[in-house]
């Protein structure tokens, strides 16, 4: 047991090392710009990225941010409408070679959609097609049969909640907004019981890489 967590501990750190921080600073930047402008942030997947995103869109909607997942095989049927003009659309893929996903991208093409694609396969149909590709590193996903959607979908959650983490930052969120979204629970009651100069109190955490 010991070694499979720290083999998914490896493959998150081989994501960090070779990330392209620059790609993803754009994507960060692109999405304040969203947001400050009136547009949402959409993510999109299908299979089992879609607990993925779903989580990453909670996490935001926790916060205040106006955000929506959007299934990859659902937005062909009609909720593609939920897409504006001022919108930016993440759509998560690990092959970037699925029908299913590719099919959307052209279709967000017509529409003239921001979107940035997150894939692990630079080599992939949609990473070529997609000027915006944040590109992730997966040496194995941690399985015997190297198979199952293990390491790449805790890749995905660990970088897009670390972009949360950073928006809630940038756009300077206040605790009293989660407060208000979140009434309910442990965390509710623990937010309930907290005065005003606690709430105020909290601080973010510093810095532990440069």
């Amino acid at each position: 047991m010991r070694a499979h967590l720290y083999r998914q501990l490896k493959a998150l750190e081989k994501i960090v090392e070779t990330l392209d921080f620059q790609k993803l600073e754009e994507l960060i930047n692109e999405m304040i710009k969203t947001i400050k402008n009136g547009g949402k942030i959409i993510a999109t997947a299908f299979g089992k990225n879609v607990p993925i995103c779903e989580k990453f869109v909670g996490t935001l909607i926790s916060v205040g941010i106006d955000s929506y997942f959007l299934h990859t095989n659902s937005a062909i049927h009609g909720d593609l409408g939920v897409i504006k003009e001022k919108d930016i659309v993440i759509l998560l893929t690990k092959s970037g070679e699925t029908e299913e996903s590719i099919y959307l991208y052209k279709q967000l093409q017509k529409r003239n959609a921001n979107t940035y694609i997150m894939t692990y396969n630079k080599e992939g149909t949609l990473a070529k097609l997609c000027p915006k590709s944040i590109i992730l590193t997966l040496e194995h996903e941690g399985d015997k049969w190297n198979l199952i959607p293990n390491n790449s979908t805790i890749g995905f959650l660990f970088v897009l909640q670390a972009v949360a983490m950073e928006l809630i930052e940038r756009l300077d969120i206040e605790l009293d907004i989660f407060k208000m979204n979140h009434p309910g629970g442990a965390i509710g009651k623990k937010l309930k019981e907290m005065t005003s100069d606690e709430v105020g109190a909290f601080e973010s955490p510093k810095d532990v890489v440069n």
